[in-house]
């Protein structure tokens, strides 16, 4: 595995850890970074946590939570029973230092699989690479689905991408929300998706849907992986437990093999988990609670953006205000009409356009809400 880890070129070793680092950070998260690297604390076994893989992107601080063969090899098992594989073929267009295109990398080498990293501007612009026999998996955020789909529809698409993704064993969607027209586009073509919900602190997935599922129409998460075990907290967070469980922030270390998580969700008699949103995310505006995964749900379905987010701003009458950003476009959108179906206390009473080369993205396609509210709160001057 170390080998694997050197080759991925964005890993750093300090002292017999490992540490998987962003070549695209900014000074500030490089600064962050070192900060974190150089914290020293209680001593663990030598062979577990000595991989450390950087999370908390999404609320812009750099935290790294530590991972083992043990983990990762959980995961891997898991993962493989699921969905009846022996075998991990993988097309890789995610970046190495990001959990799920860590995964992929290692569940082709403990299973003897093929890796095949693509670049993913090449397969955007309709450079696709041949599938060889052998069942393949690819891992997409919703945004890149809905961008591939998007130029199939497209006259001049040089790339037949209904046909090339039909080609797939399975297609993993994670990173955010697959919205109801993006899933509905979906299963129309056929697609053998696969809704997947996980995090870089349980090893990737811990939940999924299998295609054949997701194309009888569910639309959770699906239930957990076999070396996972999903509950909820009396409060309603997601708690995860298993073996694939971190082994804590860098550099603090943890024995609990649980880890309850900042999101919101609901079980079903089956098994089946439906997240609701991020409890972190919950805007309270005139002391009435707006769930933003809602709101932009409802935003999408309108049909006026083409990508919308929801954050909430502080406000001095309100508490918070609810705020859509959306990225600009040719066509401005009939704001009225957006938000018909929301309640009175759920619409936006703010929306910025923003040009869609400073919509913040990191390099997996995840977006970056932390950023986007600065966006928002400081007005947006292009």
């Amino acid at each position: 595995m170390i080998a694997g880890l050197r080759a991925t070129g964005c890993a750093q070793e300090r002292n017999g850890i490992f540490f998987l680092s962003d070549p695209a950070w900014s000074a500030t998260e490089r600064a962050q970074a070192e900060l974190a690297l150089a914290r020293r604390g209680p001593p663990a076994p030598d062979d577990l946590g000595w991989l450390c893989v950087r999370t908390g992107g999404s609320s812009g601080g750099v935290k790294f939570a530590r991972h083992d063969e043990r983990t990762l090899s959980a995961a891997v098992r898991g993962f493989c029973a699921h969905f009846a594989l022996e075998r991990v073929n993988a097309v890789d267009v995610l970046p190495a230092h990001h959990v799920s295109g860590l995964m992929a990398r290692v569940r082709c080498a403990a299973t003897g699989g093929r890796h095949l990293a693509w670049d993913w501007k090449r397969l955007e612009g309709g450079d696709a690479p041949a599938l060889p026999p052998g069942d393949w998996v690819l891992s997409l955020v919703p945004t890149q689905l809905q961008r591939l789909l998007k130029r199939e529809s497209e006259a001049e698409a040089s790339l037949p991408v209904i046909e090339w993704l039909r080609g797939f064993r399975v297609i993993f969607i994670g990173g955010g929300p697959l919205w109801p027209e993006l899933a509905d586009a979906a299963a129309r073509a056929e697609l053998p998706l696969s809704l997947s919900y996980g995090m870089t602190e349980t090893a990737a997935m811990v939940a999924a849907l299998r295609p054949e599922e997701f194309l009888a129409g569910e639309r959770s998460c699906g239930a957990a992986l076999p070396h996972a075990r999903l509950a909820l907290t009396p409060d309603g967070a997601v708690n995860v437990a298993g073996e694939s469980v971190f082994r804590g922030y860098w550099p603090e270390w943890r024995e609990a093999r649980d880890f309850t998580t900042e999101d919101a969700g609901e079980i079903d008699a089956r098994g089946f988990l439906r997240v609701l949103g991020r409890r972190d995310a919950m805007i309270i505006t005139g002391g009435k609670k707006v769930q933003p995964a809602e709101v932009e749900a409802a935003l999408r379905a309108s049909g006026e953006f083409d990508e919308v987010a929801v954050v909430g701003l502080p406000d001095a009458e309100w508490g918070e205000i609810v705020a859509a950003c959306y990225v600009k476009s040719a066509r401005s959108p009939d704001f009225a009409r957006a938000v018909e179906a929301l309640a009175p206390h759920e619409r936006p009473k703010r929306f910025a356009g923003i040009p869609r080369a400073h919509w913040p993205r990191n390099a997996q396609g995840k977006l970056n809400r932390a950023a986007l509210r600065a966006l928002a709160a400081g007005g947006i001057a292009f």
